[in-house]
């Protein structure tokens, strides 16, 4: 790190130290930047070729959990690159118009690479329940990314119904996503 990065970053650190002197209302897993009620339960969907067959069987299953999904492909299982379908998934959610975002590929770590490049995302790739429950509870994930390679079709049920249920308990934990959040700030200048 240069000189400035440090004094950004210590400025960075300053404002979160002074904003955690001010009392917080615990904020709501539901808040977005838009009271549309239909946007809240509208779920971003997308995979690679190796994820396919898994987003094709979990569309059905957020339709009954009553989510509305919005399918940013791909749509069969011919090769295509996983970070073209993330970025999709990703951009839905940093606008808003998809409450969360869900992506499949073969690992899942890819993905949640690509995804957390997007202002605003706070992507995590889950394995198991703990994973899933932790990412929400914790840390605020809007983007779940999952590994088809890794894990069948009833633990990805598990992980995403888990994932989509679980609550942001907020409290200790809001001070490190402000955190992870003026940290990202450094990195979109002007907006951007």
């Amino acid at each position: 790190m240069n000189k400035e990065e440090i004094e950004q970053l210590q400025e960075v650190v300053r404002k979160v130290v002074s904003s955690q002197m001010q009392p917080r209302e615990k904020q709501s897993s539901t808040t977005v930047n838009t009271n549309n009620a239909q946007q809240q339960k509208s779920i971003a969907i997308g995979a690679d070729h190796g994820g396919f067959s898994m987003k094709a069987a979990l569309i059905p299953y957020l339709e009954e959990l009553g989510f509305q999904v919005i399918d940013c492909g791909t749509y069969n299982t011919d090769s295509v690159d996983y970070p073209d379908f993330a970025y999709a998934v990703a951009k839905h959610v940093s606008e808003g118009s998809a409450w969360r975002g869900i992506m499949i590929d073969g690992a899942g770590i890819g993905s949640c690479m690509t995804a957390n490049k997007v202002k605003g995302v706070r992507a995590a790739m889950c394995y198991d329940y703990a994973t899933a429950s932790n990412s929400r509870e914790h840390n605020a994930a809007n983007m779940l990314t999952m590994g088809s390679g890794l894990i069948g079709l009833n633990q990805a049920k598990l992980i995403v119904k888990t994932w989509l249920t679980t609550e942001y308990a907020g409290g200790r934990h809001q001070n490190r996503i402000d955190k992870i959040m003026q940290i990202e700030q450094l990195y979109f200048k002007d907006g951007k």
